[in-house]
Parts: structure tokens; sequence; C-alpha cells
């Protein structure tokens, strides 16, 4: 089942948009994590870290969230489908796994903004590296996902071999039925 092209365009719309969007709260996210991890200041350093946990909550899980639905609905409403092409499923696994990461890593944001409240904690102690790090490599994954959507690499899966082969049968032969075999 495809939907309406106006639909299918307000849907692969609302698809690029947060993803896009995903993107760039996450090079926001690095930006901020390189100046907690740079700066002489320590209120600026305090200052990154505490902002990083409201903001993933309000910004990245919602763009990530919305970017892996509206993907779903997409994929199911075209031609492409969810099951039928490898770089779909690509997409999908990429999007679920970076999510799910995204969602586990909360209570790292969590602990890192509890000890940059804390005035009494070494700035040494509230510096951390892994917001750094994660944001690089969630980078990576959204740009090997942008590259899998604009470039549609080749692949059928054996679902989507089976679709292929089902559409061919049933145009094949124009006003002839064709009877299921026992």
């Amino acid at each position: 089942m495809t939907m309406p092209p106006r639909l299918r365009k307000l849907a692969l719309m609302a698809h690029v948009t947060s993803s896009v969007g995903w993107l760039g709260a996450v090079v926001a996210f690095l930006a901020l994590a390189v100046i907690g991890m740079t700066s002489q200041d320590p209120a600026t350093v305090r200052g990154a870290y505490l902002v990083m946990e409201p903001a993933a909550w309000y910004v990245l899980v919602p763009l990530a969230s919305a970017s892996l639905l509206t993907g779903v609905v997409q994929s199911l409403g075209t031609p492409w489908g969810l099951l039928r092409h490898y770089w779909v499923l690509f997409k999908l696994l990429i999007n679920v796994v970076a999510t799910g990461v995204l969602l586990i890593y909360m209570g790292t944001f969590r602990s890192m903004a509890h000890m940059a409240a804390d005035p009494e904690a070494e700035l040494s102690s509230v510096r951390n590296f892994s917001p750094v790090l994660h944001s690089v490599l969630a980078l990576v994954v959204l740009v090997l996902a942008m590259i899998l959507a604009v470039y549609k690499p080749r692949g059928v899966t054996p679902y989507g071999q089976r679709k292929q082969q089902a559409q061919r049968g049933s145009r094949s032969a124009p006003g002839v039925v064709s009877v299921p075999q026992m």
C-alpha cells in the first residue's frame, strides 16, 4: 500500500526535517562537549555539562524518536517498503541502535550534570571525554544513514525478492488468472 503523493511528500518532509535536525543537534552537542573539555573558565565548563541533560531530553531524544517514527511511516507508505531493501533495513537498524544508545546514555548526562552542579567537585572530575566520543560516533553513524538514503545502494532482501516476483507474476499475463499450486 502506498500513500497518496501529497501525504508521501509530507511524510518525507517530516522525516528529512527530523533527521537533519537530529544531525544538527549532535553537532551542537559536540560543540558543548569540546567547550566542556577545553575551556579554562570553571563556570563555562560546569555550564556546558549542566545544559547537556535537559537539552538532550528536549532536543536529541524527540528528534531521534521523530526520525525513527517518520522513517517507519515513510517506508511503509512507499514502494521501498520497510523490509524489501537492505539499505532501508540498515537505516532502520542505525536509527534504532542510535536512539537506544542515546536513551541509555541519558543516565550519563544526569551523572555529569550532578557532578557539574556540585561546587565542591574538582574541575578535573567534572570534565568528561565521553560526550565528545559519543557525539563524534553519532555523527559518523547519522552521516552513514544519510549516505544510504541519498545513494540507495542496490540489494533486495529475500522478502523483497518474493514481493517483486509476486508483482511480476500478477502483471505478466493480463486476463489470465493464476491458480495457486497446492
